[in-house]
């Protein structure tokens, strides 16, 4: 039976050393700097060691043998690496090398691989105390049980991580899945057509072509704009795709409400200034809080309430609203502002659109919006070079599948319908992932235990 899995009624007393009597250590090189080192390998340098791991390459070596660096600074520190053969250690590091007559490499690398072992000193900038951290006792088996605990050690972390890329595979699947969906309703491939239905039922319905015509006619007819009626956008139909029967081209302007400010972004300029932020007041809306089909509430702004009814409430999005993203790889990721929460403004990098809902539901827009056709779109339409920006121009003409109303009810029901199972199926997979997390923690405990 292997020493992880033996479970006597008593456990036998272990003896234990101080740290600093199986291993010393040292600072790590501070003369060399990340920044001024090769970030690829190329024949002839050698690996070397910053505070995130073997990430850099040097000219020369440092140190030769087997070794311990140590994560010595920062929100990580305490987090270990094994270096063999040749290497450096850069700055914010340090090296622990264990006497190879009273411990095992790998035995040590597993024990002190822990952050929570390591003593810590510092807020802002945490570092390890690496002298207090050496005065602790660990656990000295003799060299073949430490060899046996670590051959156990692996086995189980195998078997471990074969669980975690079956679950990581399961996640992928579930992801290309929700494309799947979102793509068969853009195309009218996921339930059944209001033509189709009125075909067999021997009833007449409204396409989407009429439906866009009389929203239009109604827009115009209702216009209490300050400046003249302004047709809105119409979709470029050269190289479209054929749609379903019964469906149209749209574009975001055609499906808004009236108002002027039915689409917009968020204010330009030096009247946004961060010394107007607050605990709390008016959400702010940042490119961190629109997630596919999600209004984000974490790491949240708030805007000076008098400050916002002054000069922002042009900016401002209220329930039901949508909120697509400017910025981002892809561009154009689109969430509903919930109910029932208050008003909030948008910045900059964050569009609002307020929706006709006699032309389309919020909802089907929104999961035309964060499918990969839209996608597809929008990226190539968007500009930029290091990172892709959808402007407000381009969005108000982007092209928009048009069920007809009733069609688009039945689509967003299914939708919702398929992505409850599979957000459900999502948030057990990413329940046992954090469960490997604690087992592994679970099997060292053992371990050392």
């Amino acid at each position: 039976m292997s020493v992880l899995l033996q479970s006597p009624t008593k456990p036998r007393a272990l003896r234990t050393v101080a740290l600093h009597e199986i291993a010393r250590h040292h600072s790590g090189n501070g003369k060399l700097i990340k920044g001024k080192l090769h970030s690829e390998p190329v024949d002839g340098l050698y690996p070397a060691f910053s505070a995130s791991g073997q990430d850099v390459w040097h000219t020369e070596y440092g140190y030769e043998g087997d070794a311990i660096i140590v994560s010595a600074v920062g929100a990580r520190c305490g987090k270990c690496f094994i270096a063999q053969g040749r290497w450096s250690a850069i700055a914010n590091t340090h090296v622990v090398w264990p006497d190879p007559e009273k411990i095992e490499l790998k035995y040590l690398w597993y024990l002190l691989n822990d952050e929570q072992f390591w003593i810590r000193s510092g807020s802002a900038q945490p570092f390890v105390s690496t002298k207090k951290t050496f005065e602790k006792e660990i656990p000295l088996p003799s060299l073949d049980e430490q060899r046996e605990i670590v051959a156990e050690i692996e086995k189980q972390f195998t078997r471990l991580e074969a669980g975690v890329v079956a679950l990581k595979r399961v996640q992928g699947n579930l992801k290309r899945y929700r494309a799947a969906v979102l793509k068969a309703a853009c195309e009218g491939k996921l339930v059944p057509t209001e033509a189709s239905l009125a075909k067999a039922e021997g009833h007449s319905y409204e396409t989407g072509e009429k439906l866009l015509q009389r929203i239009l006619t109604e827009r115009r007819k209702n216009w209490t704009g300050r400046c003249k009626y302004k047709e809105p956008a119409t979709p470029d139909a050269t190289n479209l795709p054929e749609l379903p029967e019964g469906w149209a081209w749209a574009t975001p302007d055609q499906l808004s409400d009236f108002d002027e400010g039915a689409i917009c972004a968020g204010p330009f300029g030096t009247i946004f200034k961060a010394r107007d932020f607050r605990p709390s007041g008016v959400p702010i809306i940042f490119l961190r809080h629109v997630a596919p089909g999600r209004y984000l509430t974490h790491k949240p702004g708030f805007m000076d309430e008098r400050k916002w009814e002054e000069l922002f409430r042009p900016y401002s999005v209220f329930g039901g609203e949508l909120l697509i993203t400017k910025l981002g790889e892809p561009p154009g990721v689109c969430a509903i502002y919930p109910e029932g929460i208050g008003p909030a403004m948008v910045t900059p990098d964050v569009m609002k659109m307020t929706p006709n809902p006699r032309a389309a539901l919020p909802k089907f827009l929104m999961h035309y919006f964060n499918s990969q056709t839209a996608r597809d779109f929008a990226t190539g339409v968007a500009f930029g070079t290091t990172r892709l920006r959808l402007t407000l121009p381009i969005f108000r003409e982007m092209p928009v599948p048009l069920p007809p109303l009733a069609e688009q009810e039945r689509i967003v029901e299914e939708v919702e319908r398929r992505l409850s199972v599979m957000e459900e199926m999502e948030a057990t997979v990413s329940t046992n992932l954090q469960r490997t997390t604690r087992l592994r923690q679970s099997i060292l405990q053992k371990a050392f235990n």
